[in-house]
């Protein structure tokens, strides 16, 4: 509240009345829905969105696209009348410690009716949206989206580029991501489950946070978890997603990366009909050096500017010739105390490649 600033009257003999001064009082920035946090911390689940220098319209593009998709894949989203809410004035208990009690459970309750399916929060980073959940499973919806788009190959949007699914916050700490990454990769990597993947990082105004320790930390989780589980840096099964924004660390593994342009909304509706049969000539190629290195410098197989430019960042830069996943895979596999040294070398060396991804 403004406190009032009063001015002493002037000399003179004369009575004049004091007019009080207020100062300005700090704006206090309010929740839309009546609650819920407004600012991207650890705990919640929802969509990483990158623009082109135009939030407002981003956001805008994002609730439009989202809801077309989140009423087709879970029915239209269902509103709470004000009269059904339910009211603290019902209680009648003699108890004053049991009415307030009561009273905030109501008022809470109400507040989660209020909250929408999707919600527009701060991220923390410029060009950077964060669209909060509820009800919803982030990777399922986006991947919907990005599937429907590369089919069709429809442009919707102009203002959104990437479109990435966070399945899960924590704090950026190092020791905080091992503790919450060792329960989160369970469903993907725990046996039985299995399969192959990668791991891609990206930090915004954040500088505690070491890229190669964390890529390291993961590799070795992922690898505990399963022996079987390897890395594939052409056309992984799983991408787990590693996203730093200040003192936030939103965490995904999603399917489909490389397919889709790293869930980039404007190249998916470029790509290729087919990239999957490129992908699996270069793993093919990869079994034997000598004819990768010959293919490769053949200037008679063309591709497509955009897949070219895609494949760039998904091959380590130390690996110019695709000859030298070979003798990486024997390696992996003559090591009797499992996989993580070499799935952190390989996977930390993938993460580097994608430094200059699009924000």
């Amino acid at each position: 509240m403004a406190s009032p600033v009063q001015q002493h009257p002037q000399s003179g003999g004369g009575k004049r009345k004091v007019k009080a001064q207020y100062l300005q009082a700090k704006r206090v920035r309010r929740c839309n829905g009546g609650g819920g946090p407004r600012q991207l911390e650890p705990g919640l689940k929802g969509i990483l969105i990158t623009c082109n220098m135009n939030e407002r319209k981003c956001v805008e593009e994002a609730y439009i696209l989202l809801n077309e998709y989140g009423d087709d894949l879970y029915g239209p989203e269902k509103f709470i009348d004000k009269d059904q809410q339910p009211s603290g004035s019902e209680c009648r208990d003699d108890d004053l410690e049991a009415a307030v009690k009561k009273e905030v459970g109501d008022i809470k309750a109400s507040t989660e009716m209020r909250l929408r399916r999707f919600q527009s929060m701060e991220s923390g980073a410029n060009n950077v949206v964060f669209i909060r959940t509820l009800g919803i499973e982030p990777e399922k919806l986006v991947h919907h989206i990005l599937q429907d788009m590369y089919k069709t190959k429809k442009k919707k949007t102009r203002a959104i580029l990437r479109m990435l699914p966070i399945s899960g916050t924590c704090k950026a700490f190092l020791e905080d991501m091992k503790k919450y990454a060792e329960t989160f990769l369970e469903p993907w990597f725990k046996a039985p489950n299995k399969g192959t993947f990668q791991i891609v990082y990206k930090a915004r105004n954040n500088s505690h946070v070491n890229r190669e320790e964390v890529i390291k930390e993961l590799a070795g989780i992922v690898g505990s978890l399963n022996s079987e589980n390897k890395v594939d840096l052409t056309n992984p099964q799983y991408t787990v997603v590693v996203e730093i924004i200040k003192a936030v660390c939103c965490l995904s593994v999603v399917k489909d990366y490389v397919l889709f342009r790293k869930y980039n909304l404007q190249e998916v509706v470029k790509s290729a009909k087919d990239p999957p049969q490129l992908n699996s000539k270069q793993t093919a190629q990869a079994g034997n050096g000598k004819e990768a290195k010959l293919e490769t410098g053949d200037r008679s197989i063309q591709n497509d500017p955009a897949e070219e430019k895609n494949n760039q960042k998904v091959v380590p830069k130390s690996s110019e010739e695709l000859g030298q996943t070979k003798p990486i895979s024997k390696v992996s596999m003559a090591n009797e105390g499992g996989a993580k040294p070499e799935l952190a070398s390989q996977v930390t060396e993938a993460s580097e490649s994608s430094e200059n991804d699009l924000s």
